[in-house]
């Protein structure tokens, strides 16, 4: 999860059954949810439950999309938590490969079944317990192709862990700046905003800010399609006649926007400007905070902006990975949507809904003309195969009238 980045913003109001709830955490038993519980079938629809707003954290644990499990359960599906099991580490905590029957949804045989990512809370205490259930809360009533599937949940006294569908190509940050993957070609660059725009449309429609858009939250499936992670910094977006929602300055150095960390003030074009900076990682192939970079190189948007406007200079941030291999005017598009989205201005942003059309219209790269850049030091001819083809979705046309998620938990984050 993200990092606090300044600790003199001004703090949300938490939920009023948190502190309550760690002094006396639920019983709701796990035969309250049927045994043959299945997971949602999302099949390319999208949807906004019709549940009432939660208010408490029994009723964020009464979801019914969402299963309780007991710690022993999920003991058995990660074979005991095996280090051979262990999928990877970050804030929250660490993420472990397990396998549950597809039907009952318990623990079975390794390699039969549905695969599962099983994440286990750090014991940090009253904040990390609040992240947790602020992910069982959004998760809980939020369905979408390009958001993860939580499957549910174990709240067990001490133990904290998330339960969710398994994406066996990790994350975009693996596949951007680590070693060892096949650099991801033009088409798949532009699959994963087109997805990742798809989700944080879906959210800003729903009224919620995610707060902490960034490549390593982004994660791929078997075919590449991209869905959001880790919402335990999500936050119900301003209400009635507000612009915004103050809140302790939370996120991922680098990616936030500067007038939130400034300020404290959040809004759906805090996102905006988060996802200019993954575009533009996804452009240049460079993270957006590199210590091993020198000078202003070290920040990627500081470095990169002076070129994204003009035609002429931007081979010179472009991915030498992907050797070439991209249309020039698409390029040029990508960059200049990236450098709407990275305004200083929030004012001046684009809509993410404006965000993901503008994506949508770029061409097939399949039809596209792959051009070497005009330049001594471009990289090499491209290659006799030609970039993958992108197969567009149609867009999403979701404006809900009124969100049940408006009141939603507003959490803060200190560290």
């Amino acid at each position: 999860m993200g990092n606090c980045l300044n600790s003199s913003a001004k703090v949300d109001a938490t939920l009023s059954s948190a502190s309550d709830a760690l002094r006396n955490p639920s019983k709701t038993s796990n035969s309250s949810v049927p045994s043959s519980l299945t997971i949602p079938s999302y099949s390319g629809k999208f949807s906004i439950d019709s549940l009432p707003t939660p208010r408490s954290e029994s009723e964020i644990l009464s979801s019914p999309h969402v299963k309780p499990f007991s710690f022993n359960e999920l003991k058995n599906a990660t074979r005991n938590f095996r280090p051979d099991s262990l999928l990877g580490e970050g804030g929250f905590g660490y993420v472990f490969k397990g396998w549950l029957d597809e039907h009952t949804l318990t623990a079975t045989k390794p390699g039969s079944g549905l695969v599962i990512a099983v994440k286990k809370l750090k014991p940090e205490g009253f904040q990390g317990h609040k992240e947790w259930l602020t992910e069982v809360n959004y998760l809980g009533q939020l369905r979408h192709p390009n958001l993860v599937k939580l499957i549910g949940y174990c709240s067990e006294g001490d133990n904290r862990l998330l339960v969710y569908e398994f994406m066996p190509k990790g994350s975009l940050e693996n596949h951007l700046f680590r070693r060892g993957p096949q650099p991801l070609s033009w088409a798949t660059r532009i699959k994963v905003a087109i997805d990742a725009a798809r989700g944080l449309t879906f959210l800003h429609d729903a009224d919620v800010i995610y707060r902490d858009f960034k490549a390593s939250n982004i994660l791929l499936d078997s075919e590449f399609n991209a869905k959001l992670s880790d919402f335990g910094l999500a936050k119900a977006g301003p209400t009635g006649d507000r612009t915004h929602v103050s809140t302790q300055v939370m996120g991922t150095h680098g990616y936030a926007a500067p007038e939130y960390v400034a300020t404290g003030r959040l809004t759906a074009k805090s996102d905006v400007y988060s996802f200019g900076v993954v575009l533009l990682e996804l452009l240049s192939g460079r993270r957006a905070v590199d210590k091993s970079k020198i000078g202003a190189e070290q920040n990627l948007v500081d470095w990169a902006k002076p070129y994204l406007g003009d035609k002429r200079k931007l081979f010179r941030i472009m991915d030498t990975k992907l050797e070439g291999q991209y249309p020039q005017k698409g390029a040029y598009t990508a960059a200049t949507l990236a450098l709407q989205c990275l305004s200083p201005d929030p004012k001046l942003r684009p809509r993410m809904a404006d965000v993901l059309a503008a994506l949508e219209e770029l061409p097939s790269p399949r039809n596209s003309k792959h051009t070497k850049p005009e330049h001594r030091a471009a990289p090499p001819e491209p290659a006799r195969n030609s970039v993958k083809h992108l197969h567009h979705r149609s867009p999403l046309n979701m404006t809900p009238s009124e969100s049940p998620l408006r009141t939603q938990l507003r959490s803060p984050r200190p560290r």
